[in-house]
């Protein structure tokens, strides 16, 4: 009964929060640049650069990995959230805590591995924004799908 609100909710709540990390990032990397090489000029959006005056370097790549580990965990709650009405009455909370584990620790292995193979470093960073992004409810929505075929099939 309240599957489709649900699915609805997480998916609209996933664009929404995919395209506010999208403008967070963009004006951050804009802002650490600005300050991290003392220009003249930040293209950050102005009212971001509001929300950031006077900060430093340390202060907004402190504020990069906490928004990154508060998008990763949105993600995970919306990929919990949406895999209930998905694949009921099986519980996913733990799989898929451990699939974001485990892809959050390969990013740490590439980037440890990047120090040898300077390529690993955009390998990592990748991994690191398919958590932050709405990726994985697509897996879900995808993974669903194929259970439902299956089922189909079997009967």
């Amino acid at each position: 009964m309240m599957r489709r609100p649900i699915i609805l909710f997480c998916i609209i709540a996933a664009i929404i929060l995919g395209a506010l990390r999208e403008f967070l990032f963009l004006n951050l990397n804009y802002q650490i640049d600005h300050v991290a090489r003392h220009t003249g000029i930040s293209y950050a959006h102005s009212l971001f650069q509001g929300w950031v005056k006077g900060w430093d370097l340390r202060s907004l790549i402190i504020l990069k990995w906490v928004l990154a580990l508060c998008f990763i965990g949105a993600m995970w709650g919306l990929c919990v959230l949406i895999a209930r009405p998905l694949f009921a009455p099986r519980r996913l909370e733990k799989p898929l805590a451990l699939a974001f584990l485990a892809i959050g620790g390969a990013a740490i292995l590439f980037h440890w591995a990047a120090q040898w193979a300077a390529p690993m470093e955009s390998v990592s960073v990748k991994l690191l924004h398919l958590l932050q992004y709405p990726v994985p409810l697509f897996f879900l929505w995808a993974a669903a799908m194929l259970v439902r075929h299956e089922r189909a099939r079997s009967i």
